[in-house]
């Protein structure tokens, strides 16, 4: 006997969770830097070529409230974000040496922003993962708030998550300030490509191996409180 396959409405819940997903991640990540790139490398400005590329997270944001009749809260952090890239081009001296640190002004204040909603009533990556997981739909972000209210152990993982990328982009922003003053330019250059790859890859790789234990943790512990639950009515 074959298994049976997925009901209609689970599929259409999953396409548009996939879809939701390559909108955003297209308008906020793939479209500002192959704008960017094509513009410089026509002779813009970086200022000018940073400008025309915020307009897509403003589309993301756009189509998201269209679609779901909300806003995109990532699209909007990403927004920002880049409004605060554009101010550090606008007003930074262009020396070589503060170029390369420019884009630790940015990290860097992501990293403390991160750690300053420690404080707020939701941290910043409760926001993020809400945003990728779950598929945008009424019920879905109800599923993921009520996560939030009722369970402790959620909290704990949520704001555990946020310090982590808070505390890394701030060393990330640091480590790279001093090597931009301590290595020459042209390996400068190579090292900033590492880092700016390489330390979002490796807090995406811990979070998902994080999470995945976290979950598992929780799902272990509700099955023992569930095999409990008739001993203590039979006692």
């Amino acid at each position: 006997m074959s298994a049976p396959s997925p009901a209609p409405s689970s599929r259409r819940t999953k396409t548009t969770t996939v879809l939701s997903w390559v909108v955003s991640i297209v308008c906020n990540v793939v479209l500002p830097i192959v704008t960017y790139n094509q513009l410089t490398d026509a002779g813009w400005s970086d200022f000018s070529a940073l400008a025309l590329s915020s307009v897509w997270p403003l589309v993301d944001t756009v189509v998201y409230l269209v679609w779901h009749r909300r806003i995109d809260e990532f699209a909007v952090i990403t927004f920002i974000f880049m409004l605060l890239t554009l101010a550090v081009t606008a007003v930074g001296p262009h020396s070589t040496r503060l170029l390369l640190v420019k884009d630790s002004a940015v990290t860097g204040l992501f990293g403390l922003v991160c750690l300053a909603t420690l404080a707020a009533p939701r941290p910043l990556m409760f926001y993020f993962g809400r945003k990728f997981g779950t598929d945008g739909t009424k019920e879905g972000l109800a599923r993921w708030n009520a996560l939030w209210e009722q369970q402790p152990g959620f909290r704990r993982v949520m704001r555990t998550i946020t310090l982590v990328w808070g505390v890394g982009y701030a060393v990330e922003a640091l480590v790279r300030i001093g090597l931009s003053y301590a290595l020459p330019t042209d390996t400068m250059v190579a090292v900033n490509s590492v880092l700016s790859y390489g330390v979002p890859a490796l807090l995406v790789a811990w979070t998902v191996t994080y999470s995945k234990r976290a979950r598992a943790r929780g799902q272990a512990a509700a099955a023992a409180a569930s095999a409990a639950e008739p001993a203590a009515a039979a006692g």
